[in-house]
């Protein structure tokens, strides 16, 4: 049973990057019983408030209190591919002393070591079941499991151990449209304290409430994802007002300073011009003077403070307004007539197993989804059409310039700027050329000289597509895999806007389908062993659960 008084608190957390970077400077939150959904911008600090909740980091001041047992799952963590899935669950000693009593060896150390755990077996067999991993048994190792299935392992190795407080960072990355199904149903089931850091907008519209990291701060927002972001639009539209009548404001300040001046200028006049005609004795026109002079620079101080006060007004309601940066980019050179061929496969065998039958084509400016469970091959034919892989038979034909996005982004040079970078993939572009083009990717001035190492996974993204994009020659096919992952929601819709500039044509592997059907896609295929033609609305349905 989850404890009545689990919870995790921060009090005054500060913590900054190795390179000196400030993270969180005095930030103060805590986390209920219930599912809260933990969002923001790359960079914005969430993975390392999880691993310092879970003390993998440790804070350069402040205090985190967590009251219950913890459970973690890690963004992207590996496993043994040796160790068996008992081994994963955390069961097996407890199997191996059950098997030694069952067999007769009734020494004490097997009952110590049981407790009062007797159906370990059953139970973990109900949770692996739950999760859909049922077939895999307990004495199977993983390396015989997917990648996808081993997310959903290390979850059930949690789920088996009922801890207070649940952690999981980003957990659908790499997961296929069945495996989402059932890490869905099993956050949906949790009843203690869960902290769900992702970008998946399906799993976030199943927690309780939102909290958003920003600029160091937490704002909370009560209901699931849709719940936010109506009342994100709610707050963006008062924050315009305010900016609209803060400019108002600060206009009219400054008119009425302009005016000051003036009236200011008409009464230094008037008052040299009595000095002069010598109208009232010396002594009563220096006082005169003096007080207006006291007067005048009361008068201007007010209004300069007024002045100075609705410029500080107009500062915080503008800051208030989010900046919605957008890629705009313009690549003519990338179209590609509609008659003509792009790729063809013919009779092609992976070197995975997976094949594509008889001649598959590609023509003109078409816009791919390939689709499939994990471990279906969508990543080794990718790589198999960009010349990475060599195929066990038949061939991969690709007949325009093409470029490959891996899943694992490592296309840069960590020690180069960015710019360096975009120059390594078009090396006939003036230095000038290269950073007008990238400040359409948002990589204005200084930022094309950052080095690619010191970005954040978003920027680092947009610095690869433009890497891709922007090469000589240019791509007529670009092919990317699962580029949504570990990307924020601002990031996933710069990527939109930005391949709705592209004219090529478009192969992307993925199971977010909500992107999916975002960029236009005009043909679905679909790997599983066999590489075919199916619908938006199989796959929709697949989504769903139907």
């Amino acid at each position: 049973m989850t404890a009545p008084t689990a919870s995790i608190t921060c009090t005054s957390l500060s913590y900054a990057w190795p390179d000196g970077t400030t993270v969180f400077d005095g930030l103060t939150l805590a986390f209920g019983p219930g599912r809260s959904g933990l969002i923001g911008l790359n960079g914005s600090g969430k993975s390392t408030l999880v691993k310092l909740i879970t003390g993998e980091l440790a804070p350069a001041e402040g205090v985190i209190r967590v009251a219950g047992e913890i459970g973690h799952l890690p963004q992207d963590a590996a496993l043994d591919t040796a160790r068996r899935v008992d081994d994963v669950l955390g069961i097996a000693a407890t199997r191996a002393a059950l098997h030694a009593i069952e067999a007769g060896d009734a020494r004490e150390e097997h009952f110590a070591a049981v407790g009062d755990d007797w159906d370990v077996e059953e139970r973990a067999l109900a949770v692996l079941d739950g999760l859909g991993l049922g077939r895999i048994g307990l004495d199977r190792t993983v390396g015989e499991v997917s990648g996808g299935e081993s997310v959903l392992l290390r979850l059930a190795a949690l789920l088996l151990r009922r801890p207070d407080v649940l952690l999981l960072d980003e957990p659908t990355n790499n997961l296929d449209l069945s495996a989402r199904r059932r890490l869905y149903a099993a956050v949906e089931a949790w009843t203690g304290v869960m902290v769900v850091v992702s970008h998946d907008r399906e799993l976030l519209e199943r927690v309780d409430r939102i909290a958003e990291l920003r600029s160091g701060g937490v704002a909370w927002y009560g209901g699931n994802f849709s719940a936010y972001e109506e009342q994100l639009a709610a707050e963006q539209e008062a924050a315009e007002r305010l900016v609209r009548a803060a400019g108002s404001d600060l206009r009219k300040q400054q008119r009425e300073l302009a005016d000051a001046h003036v009236k200011l200028a008409r009464r230094k006049r008037y008052g040299q011009k009595m000095w002069d005609s010598k109208r009232e004795p010396k002594v009563v026109m220096g006082e005169r003077k003096r007080q207006a002079q006291v007067s005048a620079g009361k008068h201007r101080l007010l209004h300069e403070e007024r002045l100075a006060g609705a410029r500080e007004r107009l500062d915080e309601a503008v800051e208030a307004v989010r900046d919605d940066d957008e890629i705009r980019v313009d690549l003519p050179s990338t179209a590609v007539p509609p008659g003509r061929a792009v790729l063809t496969l013919s009779g092609l065998r992976l070197a995975h197993g997976a094949r594509v039958e008889g001649e598959f084509t590609l023509h003109g400016p078409e816009r791919v989804a390939l689709v499939g469970r994990n471990g279906a091959g969508k990543s080794t034919l990718l790589r198999t059409v960009a010349g990475e892989l060599a195929p066990s038979a038949g061939e991969a034909a690709v007949h325009v310039p093409a470029r490959f996005l891996p899943q694992r982004l490592d296309l840069l040079d960590g020690d180069l700027s960015v710019a360096a970078n975009v120059a390594r993939f078009a090396p006939a572009t003036t230095d000038n050329q290269i950073r007008a083009r990238l400040a359409r990717f948002l990589f204005k001035g200084a930022r094309a000289d950052r080095a690619a190492a010191t970005l954040s996974g978003g920027e680092r993204f947009r610095a690869t597509l433009a890497a891709l994009m922007l090469a000589d020659p240019a791509p007529q096919l670009l092919m990317l895999d699962e580029p949504t992952n570990n990307l924020d929601m601002a990031s996933v819709r710069q990527l939109t806007t930005a391949l709705e500039s592209y004219e090529g044509a478009l192969i992307v592997a993925g199971h977010d389908i909500r992107f999916l059907e975002s960029l236009g896609i005009t043909r679905w295929l679909r790997l599983d062993g066999c590489l075919r033609e199916t619908t938006a609305e199989e796959v929709r349905a697949e989504a769903d659960g139907g």
